[in-house]
């Protein structure tokens, strides 16, 4: 039984140099090449787009669901219930736009990794 865990522990610590070993070794070689590879700019651009077209979108749906969310609990007429929902609806559009805004750091946290 030992014996099994001892092989079990070697064969999987020689997998893990292998795998270690190709991942180190081509982040070296990508440093050798003067220019941007085809595939990180096309990435870069598609993350650039993805993000032109959420700003877009998610302006105005925030602007919307906190309109919503003001106009629901001016007229609730004291529902408790109601306000609630709006206090959520207000709370949760705002922080999905904080979000939002926040994906410019996130994308470029991503740039960083591949380049």
């Amino acid at each position: 039984m030992k014996k099994q865990k001892i092989k079990f522990i070697i064969f999987y610590s020689i997998c893990f140099l292998f795998i270690l070993f190709f991942l180190f070794s081509n982040i070296s070689l990508a440093g050798l090449f003067d220019s941007e590879p085809e595939l990180v700019k096309k990435l870069n651009d598609a993350f650039e787009d993805i993000e032109g077209w959420l700003l877009t979108l998610a302006t105005p749906a925030a602007a919307v669901a906190v309109g919503v969310g003001v106009f629901m609990k001016k007229f609730s007429f004291g529902d408790e219930e109601r306000i609630r929902v709006a206090k959520k609806l207000i709370r949760g559009s705002l922080f999905s736009y904080g979000f939002i805004l926040a994906i410019n750091l996130i994308l470029s946290a991503i740039k960083s990794l591949i380049d």
